[in-house]
């Protein structure tokens, strides 16, 4: 019995896991050590005491390994954030992408949501509801890495060019161009495989996913044609993503100055995520009225060779432009957008970083 509850022990001695290193260690546990069995953790002399080699500590599991704010591991860790709030959520929300894709395209025969989803069962099965997952998560997951990683590292740049006064101050300049320069260069990573995905999604037959899409496209459009709807992508993200991230900034810390009777800093983990899934939602409702036009413009010029945007204004009309499609996309871009922003914070509090908004992060 006596073997059977020193076996329930760990079989790592508990000493390993301490920061102090080896000189901590009593009289008989540096015993072993000295016997030619072991070899010593550290070098000794006679001469000098014992120095500890903290390369050989193992960190006690119940030690929480702190990101330094405004590291490189703290941008890779909000890259990472990035990269399973975008790529997740768009592709969870492809059914609901494909049908309002293809209202912008083909109104007259998708001629609302429910009769959306009915014609696409009809023809192509519950698989059809899918089409285009691959490139929606691999061209939003890229998207999102550059989203959110630059917004961190510009919001910072910008504010340590404008300086404490100024930043604070004139904050909402620093999110709104701290967003736009970020969404710049996320739109250069999604806009191939955005186009390839409209294309497979909007015309039946022409692909199955990204694998036999994607050599089609080029052969037919060349590279070139995979950034045909660049301008207008810029077009549609840079003031969605401007508006997604000045908007929930400000809402946050609305919310958390005026609706809840705690400082942020005294609220829980999961009210703080609440509260970041709410601030998301709302800002998604904005988000979408914003970049609604320049999205059926990226849509028309997807899935039109050879199009350019004045054939798209005059074939759907400037009311259309701004309205076809519009309340399917305020319920997904504000459920995407709350949902982004809860999966966001979550990985950021699971790494041991503050949520997003609300409260000044202690300057570096």
């Amino acid at each position: 019995m006596e073997f059977m509850d020193q076996s329930r022990q760990s079989l790592i001695p508990n000493y390993l896991y301490s920061s102090k290193g080896f000189l901590d260690l009593t009289a008989n546990q540096r015993k072993p050590f000295a016997s030619g069995r072991y070899t010593p953790l550290v070098a000794s002399s006679s001469a000098s005491p014992l120095t500890p080699r903290r390369d050989f500590v193992i960190p006690a599991p119940s030690e929480a390994r702190k990101i330094e704010l405004f590291s490189p591991a703290y941008y890779g860790a909000c890259t990472a954030g990035g990269i399973l709030s975008c790529g997740l959520t768009h592709m969870a929300v492809t059914p609901l992408d494909l049908v309002k894709c293809n209202m912008q395209i083909n109104p007259t025969k998708y001629k609302g949501v429910c009769s959306g989803f009915g014609v696409l069962l009809k023809e192509q099965g519950m698989k059809g509801f899918f089409k285009g997952w691959v490139p929606t998560l691999l061209g939003y997951s890229a998207q999102g890495a550059c989203k959110f990683g630059f917004y961190e590292f510009f919001k910072k740049t910008y504010s340590d060019m404008a300086g404490p006064e100024f930043a604070t101050k004139y904050k909402t300049l620093i999110f709104l161009a701290g967003s736009a320069s970020a969404e710049f260069i996320a739109d250069i990573a999604l806009c191939p495989f955005e186009a390839v995905k409209v294309r497979v999604q909007t015309k039946p037959g022409y692909a199955k996913g990204l694998s036999d899409g994607l050599p089609k496209f080029v052969k037919a459009d060349g590279v070139s044609g995979l950034f045909k709807g660049l301008a207008p992508l810029w077009g549609r993200q840079i003031p969605y993503t401007m508006m997604k991230f000045a908007s929930f900034e400000a809402i946050v810390e609305s919310l958390y100055k005026y609706a809840i009777p705690l400082p942020k800093d005294k609220c829980s983990k999961q009210m703080q995520l609440g509260v970041s899934f709410a601030g998301g939602y709302v800002a998604g409702v904005f988000c979408a009225i914003v970049s609604h036009p320049a999205d059926n413009l990226v849509s028309f010029l997807n899935n039109a060779p050879g199009a350019t945007a004045g054939d798209a204004i005059k074939k759907l009309g400037v009311v259309a432009l701004f309205t076809r499609g519009l309340p399917l996309r305020i319920f997904m871009i504000g459920t995407l957008t709350g949902a982004q922003w809860g999966i966001y914070d979550a990985f950021k509090v699971f790494v041991g970083l503050p949520t997003t908004g609300g409260a000044a992060p202690p300057a570096k």
